[in-house]
């Protein structure tokens, strides 16, 4: 096993580590973790399996291996963008409601 092998095994098993133990202290949601851990046994299997990368790149049809890594993480991005945004249009929906509510129950209280 080569240096460089080793290294990005255990890298990626310590992100794998802060990552599990960011979700046990409550500061990562669950819900989001899911990309995290995805990405990281992503990057465990590939330091594992050497010739993994060139094989995959080989079936989808991409020249250069580093191509499919770099096309695959703008994909990802994007997905994860797009859930964020879902996420921030809901939450802004929300608090538009809860400030309308609000005004409504303190016009409330200043009239009786």
């Amino acid at each position: 096993m080569a240096k460089i092998q080793i290294i990005a095994i255990a890298t990626s098993l310590l992100f794998l580590l802060y990552i599990v133990r960011l979700i046990i202290k409550g500061k990562l949601r669950e819900e989001y973790s899911i990309v995290w851990i995805v990405c990281t046994v992503v990057l465990i299997l590939f330091s594992f399996w050497r010739d993994g990368l060139e094989i995959m790149a080989n079936l989808l049809g991409v020249y250069e291996a580093p191509n499919l890594i770099f096309t695959g993480a703008i994909f990802a991005i994007f997905i994860y963008l797009l859930h964020l945004s879902v996420v921030v249009s809901k939450l802004q929906s929300q608090n538009k409601q809860l400030a309308q509510d609000i005004a409504m129950l303190k016009e409330k209280m200043e009239n009786k």
